[in-house]
């Protein structure tokens, strides 16, 4: 099964100079029918004006990936050395047994981010942070690892590592993108039992016979594999969880 999620149907926050738009329930955002998807619990992008800073209270058991878009961000939370995540860099966090006080703050020209919270397989651990900066797109413009709770997916011990090692996370779970020419395609597949949610973060593509534009996502349950074509030059993000 595929379900298409429009853009215009996500909840909407704005607090402080960020604009939140939830692809599931959050804070004040609530909705019955869009409490996670499988082991997904948050998919939230933002847009930050000039100076803004998104705040986090206690947290915990949950594995934070943030995806930086065109500005860098900075990065703030007790325990943690503070960090400027570039352009384009990726940055893995787990709660662990919990942390408080986190926060991303925007810089003169403002910012965006993506966000995507898994659950854990086990609870507890220590809170631990780590950044991958932004890789070329790989040249045949299919899916590539971000982050990964499968110890196959570290390619530590081949020779030739072209595209960087993914983040490492505490979740049987991965966050994938693809970078897309228009008429380009890419494939992914997994296994049965397994939910994928894809969100298209610019440009179009088609999924199952229905186009996609910027902001849309798709729900995909039931299936071990997902095609996606771009209409114009797109790039999307794909998060593979346990259903």
């Amino acid at each position: 099964m595929i379900g298409i999620r429009r853009a215009a149907t996500f909840g909407c926050l704005t607090d402080a100079g960020v604009t939140l738009r939830c692809h599931f329930a959050f804070r004040t955002c609530a909705d019955a029918g869009r409490v996670h998807w499988g082991r997904l619990r948050v998919v939230n992008v933002a847009t930050m004006g000039a100076g803004a800073t998104f705040a986090l209270g206690a947290e915990e058991n949950t594995e934070i990936l943030t995806w930086t878009g065109a500005q860098a961000l900075h990065f703030t939370g007790p325990g943690f050395t503070p960090a400027t995540l570039p352009p384009g860099s990726l940055q893995a966090l787990g709660t662990g047994d919990g942390v408080g006080g986190l926060a991303w703050r925007a810089g003169a020209q403002g910012g965006d981010f993506i966000q995507f919270w898994f659950l854990p397989d086990n609870e507890g651990g220590s809170p631990e942070a780590e950044v991958r900066e932004a890789c070329p797109a790989q040249e045949d413009g299919g899916f590539r690892i971000l982050a990964s709770g499968f110890p196959e997916d570290d390619p530590e011990e081949e020779a030739d590592i072209t595209d960087g090692a993914p983040l490492t996370i505490r979740a049987s779970s991965r966050l994938l993108d693809a970078t897309l020419r228009a008429g380009e395609g890419a494939a992914y597949a997994t296994v049965p039992g397994r939910a994928l949610y894809l969100l298209v973060v610019s440009g179009s593509v088609m999924v199952d016979g229905q186009v996609l534009d910027a902001g849309d996502a798709a729900a995909i349950d039931g299936c071990t594999s997902v095609e996606v074509t771009a209409c114009e030059a797109a790039y999307v993000m794909l998060a593979d969880v346990g259903a």
